[in-house]
């Protein structure tokens, strides 16, 4: 039986993961790892919820900040480094905790995925030019035709995502969801997964109370500062992409923010359909967290 354990604190968005993750991980000594993916980009801060600089004091975190937007990354490297970092957190204490709330990247950790192959340029180029001559309405609707069940659960508005599933569907021959299937890999440590959900009118009202506050904390001069990368993967992504849109003149000020919160409304919908499939996860309500670390301590005490 592992002697180590990793906490794993996930959720939609807006759930309140960042402060429950700081709490655990002060009462193990533990340092957190992030997997929100799109929290690793430095110049992306009020757009993507970070924790604040006194937070960040409190616990020593992970693959926050750790990244350019100008960087390539993907699942499979953050599979590499995180498994790398956990090593060596391990060697000093038996308990690590990882935040977020990006399904895929929590899979990668927690139990792996099939090999999957490498880029092919010319395809990718091909699918790219598809998605600039006509829309990204096309790769959603190849990508439907191809693996309906991975369509289901992917950020249908993500280009870089619809692409590479595309890809990899015809390159295989297999369906991308097939070849994203979990339990392959064997840790060298016990997960212990901690989600949050709360009711679908509280969650949303979050949603929309923290679009208000991001644009009061000057989310669109972040966003200008980021115009000339806004082809970049990483800005291909809800509070970044509609309000380009808003620079470039394609809609106004209020149609943005309004898009802003209905776009991570749904997306918050897509991460329960993705987390609700996976039956090892423990859900609790935000408001009863004081019922979650003697959960932990005893989940620790029952597998050590």
């Amino acid at each position: 039986m592992p002697n180590n354990f990793l906490i794993v604190i996930l959720g939609p968005t807006a759930v309140g993961k960042t402060a429950l993750a700081i709490e655990v991980a002060k009462a193990f000594g533990a340092e957190i790892i992030s997997a929100d993916s799109r929290q690793f980009f430095r110049e992306m801060n009020i757009g993507t919820a970070k924790p604040t600089e006194a937070e960040l004091k409190q616990v020593k975190h992970h693959f926050i900040n750790s990244l350019s937007v100008t960087d390539d990354y993907n699942v499979g490297m953050f599979e590499r480094d995180a498994l790398n970092v956990l090593e060596t957190i391990f060697l000093k204490n038996k308990i690590a905790v990882m935040a977020g709330g990006s399904g895929l990247y929590i899979n990668a950790i927690c139990s792996g995925f099939d090999p999957l192959p490498v880029a092919d340029k010319e395809l990718r180029e091909e699918m790219s030019q598809v998605y600039r001559d006509v829309g990204i309405e096309t790769l959603q609707a190849r990508l439907k035709k191809l693996d309906p069940e991975y369509y289901n659960k992917v950020d249908i508005k993500n280009p870089h995502r619809l692409i590479r599933a595309i890809e990899v569907c015809i390159k295989t021959g297999k369906k991308y969801s097939e070849l994203l299937s979990g339990g392959k890999e064997q840790r060298k440590f016990e997960t212990i997964k901690i989600g949050l959900e709360l009711g679908r009118a509280e969650l949303y009202e979050r949603i929309n109370k923290r679009v208000d506050e991001m644009m009061q904390n000057g989310l669109l001069e972040e966003v200008k500062s980021l115009a000339e990368h806004k082809h970049r993967n990483s800005l291909h992504t809800v509070g970044y992409k509609e309000l380009f849109d808003f620079i470039e003149g394609k809609t106004d000020r209020n149609r943005a923010v309004e898009l802003i919160k209905q776009n991570t409304r749904n997306y918050a919908k897509r991460q329960m359909t993705w987390f609700r499939k996976d039956k090892t996860i423990t859900w609790f309500d935000p408001a009863g967290k004081e019922k979650i670390l003697p959960f932990i301590k005893d989940k620790i005490n029952t597998k050590s």
